[in-house]
């Protein structure tokens, strides 16, 4: 017997039948009531669809709108499984969409004005409220971030100090957006011409705006957070044009 296709079906369903984002709505209110546990197996298709009156196509749907949402663990052949989303899973999927709206270039624009916002924010909060124990991260992170100069270890140094002096304001959601976005941003920045000599200058940068933070200065350790955005961010604009450009 020939297959139905899906289309056919669903103009045979009686009106009563729920949509695949009804059954999707429902199964996510479990989830997230803890009805459905987290990590649990969910039911299988055919009890899905005993369960709303509901066709496999329908049922498949909701699943993977559930999915799409992050309460879901789907794939490598295993049955789904219930999950609470991440910040991150949901951060990520937005930025996919943004550079698909804005494109590569004008996104990266916004990046670096997001980057801005968040590290000069994130810095003045550290030179109010740091502990002590933020003080030694920030602290190990400028030191190694020294000990890299020269070496293909600098980039990500660099990256660890700025993220330590966001780290400060315990927001979950910030450092999700460093680390997806800002980190990104750095860690594909291209291969300097004189590795040493802007190693060194970066580094003295680090430099003043800790020397800021641990004084309690706010006002200094954001105007040096700034200045170093500023410059990095037009280095990285020389470095990316074409050769032979004036």
């Amino acid at each position: 017997m020939a297959e139905i296709e899906p289309h056919q079906e669903t103009e045979r369903m009686p009106a009563n039948r729920q949509s695949a984002q009804d059954i999707a709505d429902v199964l996510v209110r479990e989830i997230r009531r803890g009805e459905i546990g987290e990590d649990d197996v969910l039911p299988t298709e055919r009890d899905l669809c005993l369960r709303f009156d509901a066709s496999r196509p329908t049922i498949r749907e909701a699943l993977a709108l559930i999915q799409h949402r992050g309460y879901l663990d789907a794939g490598g052949g295993r049955r789904p499984r219930a999950r609470r989303p991440l910040i991150s899973d949901v951060l990520r999927n937005a930025g996919g969409i943004i550079r698909d709206i804005l494109g590569d270039v004008e996104s990266n624009a916004h990046l670096e004005q997001m980057r801005s916002f968040i590290e000069v924010g994130a810095v003045r909060e550290a030179a109010v409220r740091a502990r002590k124990l933020d003080i030694a991260r920030i602290r190990a992170a400028l030191d190694a971030n020294q000990e890299a100069i020269g070496t293909p270890r600098f980039a990500s140094t660099d990256i660890m100090f700025h993220r330590a002096i966001v780290e400060v304001a315990a927001n979950p959601v910030i450092l999700t957006l460093h680390d997806m976005f800002v980190s990104e941003m750095l860690a594909a920045r291209p291969a300097e011409r004189d590795p040493v000599t802007h190693d060194r200058i970066v580094w003295d940068e680090h430099h003043a705006i800790f020397d800021a933070l641990i004084r309690g200065d706010a006002n200094t350790a954001t105007d040096e957070m700034d200045r170093h955005l500023a410059r990095s961010f037009r280095d990285r604009l020389i470095l990316k044009k074409p050769t032979g450009d004036n």
